[in-house]
């Protein structure tokens, strides 16, 4: 590994941050201690300004190379924690109950430092660097509110490059999919809505326990009879609710999950057929059937040319050895697809030891990947904005 000599004298530093943002995990838009340390940060390392508030505890910095040149670069890293009583067993675990880092968004916020640190003190590169750290991306539409709040109209970027981990028990292994890299996500909540009766007589009631069962079961139908088999769709119901008691037929029922997709088209015929399973089980069950189902995600495209371009950098300080460049999509979704698609870039992954799932209460970060991560989001600036080109 070719770690940038500034990040690799800082490695102590980056695990004392990323084992503190892990015990402090804060949920999307509630980043404040977060977001408070990653300005304090910036500031100590001598970036050219610090803008705090956007997307409501978002963080952006500029960091201005020798070269006079106005060309652009973003770097972009995630800092919200998920609603997750953390089982790790680490003695830095979570403190705050019911909320856990178990997507590594906690590596991402110190490797985006880590990178502000060296290019802070460095400056060889041609125009400017914007260091942009993002509230709420898991689900809650952080990357949406500080699009909202003109990030690219107060921050113009040429492009953009973001980074995540990957489990994968390769560390260091650094992979991009060009094009239709992560699926789009939508969530939904159908409401049902009976008539209760006491559990001896059902027949007083119209169940909303029994549609909603009956309806999960057929919106898996969506899939294997209305999508083509060439096309890639995933349809998860991911909660049922209904009842309180043994003895009561419940008069209401929610049903909630997630569609992932690759193409809007296809998107669109699920949610058709969604809707049309909806309104044929009220009416043939004589109950209320609400849909609320919306855009969460959109698909994230890697430009392929920044794709290429990205995986250079990687290269200088991992080896090609350690490359993919062909990786697969992933039906995972990333909303940093929100902001690739105002400004090109592209979005790769890190291995790292360890093999528990994201978003699992057992999961646990290599912090070995940090200055690695931090060294290639550097180098991609360096990069693409090269001193005398």
């Amino acid at each position: 590994m070719n770690i940038l000599p500034i990040i690799a004298a800082s490695q102590e530093e980056l695990e004392r941050l990323f084992r503190d943002f892990h015990a402090h995990p804060e949920i999307g838009f509630e980043e404040v201690r977060t977001s408070g340390i990653v300005a304090e940060k910036l500031r100590e390392y001598g970036v050219d300004e610090v803008h705090t508030g956007l997307g409501k505890t978002g963080v952006v910095a500029l960091i201005h190379g020798k070269g006079q040149g106005n060309r652009r670069v973003g770097l972009r890293a995630d800092m919200d924690a998920l609603p997750i009583h953390e089982k790790s067993g680490l003695d830095y675990s979570s403190t705050n109950p019911g909320v856990m880092h178990a997507c590594g968004h906690d590596s991402h916020t110190t490797m985006l430092l880590g990178a502000a640190k060296h290019l802070a003190a460095t400056r060889d590169f041609d125009g400017t660097a914007v260091i942009v750290f993002q509230p709420a991306e898991e689900g809650l539409g952080g990357a949406r509110q500080m699009l909202a709040d003109g990030l690219f109209e107060r921050f113009p970027c040429d492009e953009i490059f973001g980074m995540h981990n990957v489990p994968n028990g390769q560390p260091g292994k650094v992979g991009i999919c060009k094009g239709q890299a992560m699926a789009g996500a939508a969530f939904f909540d159908i409401h049902v809505k009976g008539k209760g009766s006491h559990a001896a007589r059902p027949n007083e009631s119209r169940d909303a326990l029994l549609v909603a069962s009956s309806l999960a079961m057929e919106a898996q139908t969506i899939l294997s009879r209305n999508i083509p088999a060439d096309e890639v769709l995933v349809m998860s119901i991911t909660q049922i609710h209904a009842g309180a008691a043994y003895n009561v037929v419940p008069e209401t029922a929610e049903l909630a999950g997630t569609i992932r997709y690759f193409k809007d088209e296809i998107y669109e015929l699920a949610a058709k057929r969604l809707q049309r399973i909806c309104d044929g089980f009220a009416l043939s069950h004589d109950v209320e059937i609400t849909l609320d189902l919306r855009n969460v995600f959109d698909v994230l495209i890697n430009d392929d040319e920044l794709s290429d371009a990205y995986m250079a950098a990687a290269a200088d300080i991992v080896g090609p050895e350690n490359l993919n460049p062909n990786a697969n999509p992933v039906t995972g979704s990333e909303d940093f697809a929100d902001m690739l698609r105002v400004i090109p870039g592209a979005y790769c992954t890190v291995g790292h030891a360890g093999t528990m799932p994201l978003h699992n209460p057992e999961f646990h970060l290599d912090p070995s990947i940090l200055p690695i991560g931090a060294s290639v989001m550097a180098r991609v600036v360096e990069k693409r904005l090269p001193l005398n080109a």
